[in-house]
């Protein structure tokens, strides 16, 4: 009992998590007319969220190992819950900048702290129950710019967005306080965190699953974040059609993510991620061939979101089970994901300004594209047995 509380709560914060996440693409042209900015400023304000997502996910990497996990869960989210509901006050580029900063430093936290929790929850059997985990960030980023095509077609604020999801976030957060308290880990109990010998430390896996992570989250972000601007200034779609295929393509990734908890228990992950790889590599190939058509920006927005949604958790999760994860380890592999949500964003946000939308699919090609040579390295990477071949993993 005490197990499926813990990770119905965990699933509530990542369906908030969700929601913030993808509120943010549909709003951009909106928050750029409140604050006077051009789209290559709002992407260097935004970038200030991404670093403060980046603060955050290293700040969990200490936190977690040391402070009551659902304490620090509880009031992250109330805290991004209140400033969630002050970015539509916001008037300049700074103020903006500087709520943003904020609200994602308590989001890394959040992110940290939920992944490494669940684990330590369900140990050998996490797999299944981190997709699930992923699928609710999935449900709740198909959610969200529902809510915003709703309120565009329907002649209501967007504001209203924010306002919807502050009211989720804060429910939410005060949900935390009155769950069991979270999992000891083991390394907690043995004393092992960092007592290890230095050379013990897995240096290439963790730097291989951070790429993965830096990569993958980088293309899913900017086609999230972008395809509403790339649709309408390419004149494919108007603003309330770009809502929904926004929407679109969160809920093909949220479909994408319930059908992996079923592959979970039985494809392992090694197999799992080159075929997501494949086909969405694959789909976004067809937009940079054919980038005019409507029609097939639908094809592929629904297509992407399914072949994107098992390689987070499937990568994350096949990495945990070759390494002790502590939640310094943890937070540094998160670290991949917070940059690679900084960093590719901002690149697709200012080249959009400078020549123009077709660029994004360009990008975000070449970033899935060594999202597959991470994860050869990782593969590579993996604990060797005994025989001199590479440890497998249980299935994910």
């Amino acid at each position: 009992m005490q197990h499926a509380a813990r990770t119905g709560g965990y699933y509530f914060l990542f369906l908030c998590l969700g929601l913030d996440m993808a509120l943010l693409g549909p709003t951009l042209p909106s928050l750029a007319g409140q604050t006077g900015s051009t789209l290559a400023i709002l992407a260097t304000v935004v970038m200030l969220g991404s670093i403060g997502y980046t603060v955050g996910t290293l700040a969990g990497g200490w936190i977690f190992d040391r402070v009551p996990g659902h304490l620090a869960l509880g009031v992250a989210q109330v805290v991004t819950a209140c400033l969630i509901a002050l970015v539509p006050a916001a008037r300049t580029p700074v103020v903006l900048g500087t709520i943003l900063l904020a609200k994602s430093s308590c989001m890394g936290l959040i992110n940290t702290g939920a992944n490494a929790l669940l684990v330590w929850t369900h140990g050998e059997k996490t797999g299944p129950y981190m997709n699930g985990l992923h699928f609710s960030f999935g449900l709740g980023a198909f959610l969200s710019p529902l809510f915003a095509g709703l309120f565009l077609s329907g002649g209501v604020g967007y504001a209203w967005n924010y306002r919807v999801v502050a009211a989720i976030a804060l429910l939410s957060g005060v949900a935390m306080f009155l769950i069991p308290k979270a999992a000891i880990p083991a390394h907690r109990n043995d004393h092992e965190d960092g007592a290890g010998p230095k050379a013990a430390f897995p240096f290439a896996l963790v730097a291989s699953a951070m790429l993965y992570l830096f990569f993958y989250v980088g293309a899913e972000i900017s086609f999230g974040n972008w395809i509403f601007t790339y649709s309408t200034k390419r004149g494919i779609l108007d603003a309330a059609g770009a809502a929904f295929l926004n929407s679109g393509f969160w809920l093909s990734f949220t479909f994408g993510r319930l059908a992996s908890i079923w592959v979970a228990t039985r494809i392992p992950a090694r197999k799992v991620i080159p075929i997501g790889l494949s086909g969405a590599l694959l789909c976004i190939l067809s937009l940079m061939l054919f980038p005019a058509s409507s029609g097939l920006a639908w094809v592929v927005s629904l297509g992407l979101g399914f072949f994107l949604a098992p390689l987070w958790p499937t990568g994350f999760t096949f990495a945990s089970q070759t390494m002790k994860l502590t939640a310094r380890v943890s937070s540094l592999i998160l670290l991949g994901d917070s940059l690679g949500g900084m960093l590719l964003p901002w690149v697709v946000g200012q080249v959009i300004e400078g020549i123009g939308p077709g660029a994004m699919a360009w990008l975000v090609f070449g970033s899935l594209s060594l999202n597959f040579a991470a994860y050869a390295w990782m593969l590579k990477a993996r604990p060797r047995e005994p025989g001199g071949s590479p440890s497998r993993p249980s299935r994910t």
